[in-house]
């Protein structure tokens, strides 16, 4: 069966940002494995799946609502990647990859939200997303 949300270039952009983050986190010592390891696991894979259920939502409000859950979960994820840099688990030159790929997605999903937005008669958006 192929689900809508499997098509869509922010949900494609976010696996791979997991996939990304996860790939860092082998990297992280033994100690972290359930306290920042665990965080990350979770904010990460917590875009994808806000992603997923929100455009299957029914009403505007309800897609927009899990965008902005996914953009949230996208600057925690960011929020502990920068903690992970400062404790020296991965580079600057890692960190600034995640950054690279969060802006992207950042973009993508302030893109989708405005594709919810409701319209004047002109084609116009009459209100914007939080995130813009």
């Amino acid at each position: 069966m192929e689900f809508g949300y499997r098509k869509l270039v922010v949900y494609i952009k976010a696996t791979d940002y997991v996939q990304y983050v996860y790939s860092l986190l082998k990297k992280f010592p033994e100690e972290e494995k359930y306290g920042l390891c665990s965080q990350l696991r979770r904010a990460s894979v917590s875009i994808t799946s806000n992603i997923a259920e929100g455009v299957s939502r029914y009403s505007s409000k309800d897609k927009i609502h899990f965008m902005e859950i996914a953009f949230g979960s996208l600057m925690e994820t960011m929020s502990q990647l920068e903690i992970a840099n400062k404790l020296y688990y991965i580079t600057n030159e890692e960190l600034t990859a995640a950054e690279n790929k969060a802006s992207e997605i950042s973009k993508l999903l302030t893109n989708l939200q405005y594709s919810f937005l409701p319209k004047d008669k002109n084609g116009q958006i009459t209100n914007k997303p939080i995130n813009s």
